[in-house]
């Protein structure tokens, strides 16, 4: 994994709070899941469903309202 975040979960490449499953930051199960906005949609789904249950007026997600995680 490159950047200059590290997750206290991933071992050799592999996710240990995921059943060992190759490190994806955002996929389901991930201590990110949900949490932060990506830059492939498909992983913000979750956000998109946490906001409109809350009542949100955009259920999707603002790039700009958070620092997301980015590939």
């Amino acid at each position: 994994m490159s950047g200059s975040w590290g997750c206290p979960h991933e071992l050799n490449d592999l996710c240990s709070k995921v059943n060992n499953l190759p490190c994806d930051p955002g996929m389901k199960g991930c201590v990110l899941y949900g949490r932060f906005v990506f830059a492939k949609d498909e992983k913000n789904e979750r956000l998109r469903q946490k906001r409109a249950c809350s009542g949100a007026s955009d259920a999707s997600p603002d790039p700009g309202a958070s620092r997301g995680v980015e590939e």
